[in-house]
């Protein structure tokens, strides 16, 4: 085996080996905040994950639409001009229970109803529970057959003034500020 030459003195340090590590050592940061994966987002929306997951670790979201209807905008204008405990949203705060939540949506199948809407297990949350992350599973509702409808937050309109029946409808536009 023929050896080479080597000209250059062997100091035991590597160029190559120099310049890779300091170009590592600045993706470093940059790789490591990568690894660590995106900031917590916020769980906005409707999740059919199993019951009792924690908020931050929902993942099954259930699909977002719009859908208008002159029957659905009154009901939101009814909702919003009715008394503060309405059953159809009351609880909105706080640890609220799957019984809770079933009453609720033993209240929406009621109102549907009596506006000629028939669901199985319909549900109405307000626009702050939609925001913190809602569980179908929580609630008691199978996602399969559970509708959610999201009420607009009654600061959205302002409430004195001409009819409300064109604004719940415009925010029935908007995913998901209308039912």
């Amino acid at each position: 085996m023929a050896s080479q030459t080597n000209t250059q003195s062997n100091s035991g340090f590597n160029r190559r080996l120099f310049l890779a590590g300091a170009a590592g050592s600045a993706m470093l940061p940059v790789a490591a905040a990568r690894a660590a994966g995106p900031p917590n987002k916020k769980k906005r929306g409707i999740f059919a994950d199993q019951a009792g997951t924690p908020k931050e670790d929902l993942e099954d979201k259930v699909a977002d639409f719009s859908y208008q209807n002159d029957v659905l905008a009154q009901w939101i204008v009814d909702i919003w001009t009715g008394p503060a405990n309405n059953p159809l949203i009351t609880p909105s705060t706080g640890s609220i229970s799957m019984t809770q939540y079933l009453a609720r949506s033993t209240a929406a199948k009621a109102a549907l109803a009596a506006r000629g809407i028939y669901l199985e297990k319909p549900i109405v949350i307000t626009e702050d529970e939609y925001d913190a992350g809602f569980s179908l599973q929580d609630a008691g509702l199978d996602a399969t057959i559970g509708v959610v409808f999201v009420l607009p937050r009654p600061t959205r309109p302002t409430l004195a003034g001409p009819p409300l029946l064109e604004t719940a409808k415009m925010l029935m536009a908007i995913t998901p500020n209308g039912i």
